[in-house]
């Protein structure tokens, strides 16, 4: 979580947000003592922006001290999810895709150098993978995540990843910038990416890019399977119909999110 993240340290909602997602973005409760040694603030304001966090239902503690997402954050999460045209548009494209090839399909959108879940429509023979919508994964070793950056030109892309430490998901992990570029050059070129057991040992997909007439936002479209079924050959086929379902999604998103006459 740490590289793959900006600290924002200016103005007191920027301290609160970031906070916010030190605790709710942590692999397991933590204490205030934990929270204390990975934040730069003083103990008493530390103390103080956690209480408010608490009395405003962002945050919980458990009865060991320990402190948790609250509950008001799934109320969020939910009317946001519920709400996004994007994720609506692209819903029935999802599900085609899904039908088509049987494995499970992502949709992401770019953040940054991470990439966030919006949607995800299982397969039919379901395997465990870290993908939920809402999580982030580092864009630089996810096939989604890799498909939005191939919009992006290098110039972009080395400064946003300037002084990122990439860390070694697996063997196959991207080790620096130079590799990645190398990557994207690729992905242009063939106009779809892949994750070959990049971010999870086990895992691979195909995605292809996904952007607004704007340019504003950049997303992504993939099939995921695990390695032992989905087979190089098996990416390869289905690449076309991650490209149809990208472009389908995008055509709907101009008829529906584009400019009014």
């Amino acid at each position: 979580m740490g590289n793959a993240r900006r600290v924002r340290e200016t103005g007191t909602l920027g301290k609160l947000m970031a906070l916010l997602d030190l605790v709710a973005l942590a692999d397991y409760p933590m204490r205030f003592t934990d929270i204390l040694s990975l934040s730069d603030q003083p103990r008493g304001t530390l103390h103080r922006q956690l209480s408010h966090l608490v009395e405003e239902g962002l945050l919980e503690i458990d009865r060991d001290g320990r402190y948790l997402p609250g509950i008001r954050l799934l109320s969020l999460a939910s009317r946001s999810w519920a709400r996004n045209e994007f994720r609506t548009i692209a819903e029935p494209h999802l599900r085609l895709l899904q039908e088509r090839t049987g494995e499970t399909v992502h949709l992401g959108v770019l953040r940054g150098i991470e990439v966030i879940y919006l949607d995800k429509v299982e397969g039919r023979q379901s395997v465990r993978m870290y993908s939920q919508i809402g999580n982030a994964s580092p864009a630089y070793c996810t096939g989604v995540g890799k498909a939005a950056l191939s919009v992006l030109d290098d110039a972009t892309i080395e400064a946003s990843h300037a002084g990122l430490q990439f860390h070694a998901y697996t063997e196959h992990t991207h080790r620096g910038v130079a590799d990645l570029l190398a990557d994207i050059a690729a992905i242009r070129v063939r106009g779809y990416a892949f994750d070959r057991e990049e971010h999870e040992s086990g895992i691979c997909c195909v995605a292809a890019p996904i952007r607004s007439d704007d340019g504003n936002m950049l997303a992504g479209v993939s099939v995921t399977g695990p390695a032992y079924r989905v087979t190089p050959e098996k990416l390869e086929e289905w690449a076309p119909l991650v490209r149809v379902a990208a472009a389908s999604i995008m055509q709907d998103m101009h008829s529906r999110l584009g400019p009014k006459r």
